[in-house]
């Protein structure tokens, strides 16, 4: 059974950073490409950023330069470090895992929720 569990969210100044882990059981991580999406309250699901397998990355340009995405392949981790957080980066954060090789293998974790208040 593949399971994505996301930690890390909390409550967080402007200005702050926070660190985001997404820990992966029942897949082998290194055919997925992982991502990061989050969710604001009233606005549709969005990409955040998404790394490939290959190592390529895509970062939303409201994050760029502000966020990182890294992974630890020995610990089945991806990571979402982010800084210089904004009130508008207030959201639920889902961590995201699709089989590069095979269409109709998506999975999503449960989500993590990051508010930027102060």
């Amino acid at each position: 059974q593949v399971q994505l569990v996301e930690s890390g969210g909390g409550l967080v100044q402007p200005g702050g950073s926070l660190r985001l882990s997404c820990a992966a059981s029942g897949i082998i991580f290194s055919n997925y490409a992982i991502g990061w999406y989050r969710q604001a309250p009233g606005k549709q699901r969005e990409l955040v950023v998404n790394i490939k397998s290959g190592g390529s990355t895509n970062y939303a340009e409201s994050v760029k330069g502000r966020f990182t995405i890294s992974r630890d392949y020995a610990k089945k981790m991806r990571y979402l470090q982010m800084n210089s957080l904004k009130p508008e980066d207030t959201a639920v954060y889902y961590c995201n895992a699709v089989y590069e090789y095979r269409r109709g293998y998506d999975y999503w974790g449960q989500g993590t929720q990051v508010t930027v208040s102060s």
